[in-house]
């Protein structure tokens, strides 16, 4: 039974490491256009076999790009330049390229690729036909993967205002746009954006808004190097939505979850308004009756010099603490014209063991420095409080109770720039209705996600995978196996060599029990026994000792006949140990313990007088 749990915990380990190497096992099929093994017929798909297909847009929809075609027809190169910028940098001249992914790809599915590090990228296409915002919902989604990882940059995209100086070929960092969304980072700093350009109805100045941050931890999505799915939802009722992986992440409303506010306040501070000279905040003031003490000395210094110091013995007063090196050579391509006269670098003077230079003593602080003399702080009887200026009413106050209805766009534009290259886009769609986002995701990012997730490895082989990066991770491993084994093996091993060892020691007399006249008769004759066969083990071949036998039978039939004699003598005396047992047993000293083991807790006294009586009366 002992061993039940162990073989218990070794069938699940068992059974736990084949699900592994079952997992590590799954084959997914090359889906490279050479691949022999792809000849499965299309009337009967395997059920590993995952076929792509060009996701096709079902419903009304502005815009949709797959890349499947491999050329970028339809969009158009920034050649514009970005302002405030050396001429060398502002250009955009980052390189865009049509490529599968890099890994876990699926057969014929291509996305766009930033392929240029520390350079900018602009690059944009027109829409099917403008967004104008009215009474339909705007969905706006599309896929990223961060093949490398990211450093610094940003992957988010710009639905650009339907302007009628709109030039893509011009397209940069200050475009017009109406809403700006997706993932940026840089340091540790993981941003999601969602930000929205608003017209002032008054003065006609955009203003950004901008979404308040997601309550998730976005690192995740920048660092797992997975093709993930971005989604933007904006309803008629002035709220949004945002997903991740078609989960939210961030949701709220248009007038109350944006910064700054939709709507400025009604009342603003009135700039002609200025504070009185006479208006006086100052909480506290110098006490202007306090008066310096007499015995207070300013000029003293704040430290001086340790008068108990002692030059230490060995000090060089002439020696410079560094030289130059005497080993350092002049560099053959050191030109005297050009770089000056060759000086060798200095190093630590080695004759300075105790020092070197003009010996000072330490400074320490000064015991008797006070500091300037100030005096102390009292509250100001003519204290005003914080001035602040009169409130007016807002000039360029306005309620906007439909901030939904933004400016339209026509077109969508990628205007970035990454320290980190290989950046994947892929499956653009606008549209107004969630179940055509929906319809699209299927058809091409969820496949992605099957491919990624049968590519995925079993548990073992992360766990290599991580040791030959960590080999210290090898040791955890070994504590982490072994401790199981310790475990079981302590808990079973020692309750075996305790039993051995109980049953080793020798059985404690239980002074505590009464001894009746049964038992002690009991007793007396197991100790018969044994006597009665050694003594007919040693005269049962002699003749001449059937006289001796015949004399022990009478002798014990004379015995069976004097028991009833001395029946009430035996009670009598088992009486009298119980009550010698009990006041041991009140008294519960360890001397009297002792005493009561030695007299009537093991039985051999009662036996033995009973024997003296018995010879006596034979």
């Amino acid at each position: 039974m002992r061993f039940q749990g162990v073989g218990l915990c070794l069938g699940l380990l068992f059974i736990t490491v084949s699900a592994d190497f079952m997992d590590d096992g799954v084959e997914v099929e090359d889906f490279s256009e050479n691949s022999e093994e792809s000849t499965i017929k299309e009337d009967e798909p395997s059920s590993g076999t995952i076929k792509y297909k060009t996701p096709q847009p079902i419903g009304e929809v502005y815009f949709t790009e797959t890349f499947d075609s491999g050329n970028l027809a339809g969009w158009v190169l920034s050649k514009a330049k970005k302002d405030d910028m050396d001429s060398e940098i502002s250009i955009y001249d980052g390189r865009w390229e049509i490529e599968e992914l890099k890994e876990n790809q699926v057969p014929g599915d291509r996305g766009l690729v930033l392929k240029s590090k520390a350079k900018h990228h602009a690059i944009s296409a027109v829409l099917s036909k403008p967004f104008i915002f009215a009474d339909k919902s705007l969905i706006v989604q599309y896929e990223v993967n961060f093949q490398d990882g990211i450093d610094c940059g940003g992957a988010y995209i710009k639905l650009l205002a339907d302007t009628d100086d709109l030039i893509l070929e011009n397209f940069y960092d200050k475009t017009s746009y109406t809403i700006m969304f997706g993932p940026d980072k840089c340091g540790e700093d993981y941003k999601l954006h969602f930000i929205f350009r608003h017209k002032h109805p008054k003065t006609g100045v955009f203003e950004e808004k901008h979404a308040k941050p997601p309550d998730v931890d976005l690192k995740e999505f920048f660092t797992d190097r997975k093709t993930h799915l971005y989604t933007l939802v904006m309803n008629p009722d002035d709220t949004f939505e945002i997903l991740i992986d078609q989960k939210v992440v961030n949701q709220g409303s248009l007038l109350e979850d944006v910064v700054p506010p939709i709507n400025p306040p009604r009342e603003i501070d009135d700039p002609s308004d200025k504070k009185p000279d006479e208006w006086d905040d100052r909480a506290k003031i110098p006490d202007p009756t306090a008066v310096k003490p007499d015995d207070w000395d300013e000029n003293e210094p704040a430290q001086i010099e340790d008068s108990s110091a002692v030059k230490p013995d060995g000090w060089l007063d002439d020696e410079p603490k560094f030289i130059p090196n005497p080993n350092a050579q002049k560099p053959d391509d050191w030109n005297d014209d050009m770089d000056g006269e060759w000086e060798a670098p200095l190093m630590p003077n080695p004759a300075c063991q105790v020092g070197c230079g003009e010996w000072k003593a330490p400074m320490i602080d000064n015991p008797k420095y006070k500091g300037i003399w100030r005096p102390p702080m009292i509250n100001n009887p003519n204290y005003q409080g914080i001035w602040s200026p009169q409130k007016i009413p807002n000039p360029d106050y306005f309620e906007d109770d439909h901030p939904f209805l933004l400016t339209s766009f026509k077109a969508l534009g990628l205007e970035l720039w990454s320290m980190t290259p290989n950046i994947y886009f892929d499956n653009f769609i606008i549209c107004t209705e969630k179940k055509v986002a929906d319809h699209w995701a299927a058809d091409g990012w969820e496949l992605k996600i099957m491919v990624a997730n049968a590519n995925e490895p079993g548990v073992l082989r992360q766990l290599t995978i991580a040791a030959e990066e960590r080999p210290w991770l090898w040791l955890m491993y070994l504590v982490m196996a072994g401790l199981p084994i310790a475990l079981v093996t302590s808990f079973c091993w020692p309750r075996k060599v305790k039993k051995k060892y109980e049953d080793m020691e020798p059985k404690k007399p239980e002074i505590c029990k009464p001894q009746t006249k049964a038992a002690l008769e009991q007793g007396v004759e197991e100790e018969k026994a044994p006597e009665k066969l050694d003594l007919e083990e040693e005269k049962k071949p002699s003749a001449g000792d059937i006289g001796d036998v015949g004399d022990i039978v009478v002798l014990e039939k004379e015995e069976e006949v004097g028991e009833p004699e001395e029946k009430s003598e035996e009670e009598a005396e088992t009486m009298e140990g119980q009550e010698e047992m009990n006041k041991l047993n009140k008294s519960g000293s360890e001397d009297e313990m002792k005493e009561a083991d030695e007299s009537t807790g093991s039985g051999d006294a009662p036996v033995k007088s009973l024997r003296k009586r018995r010879v006596r009366k034979d």
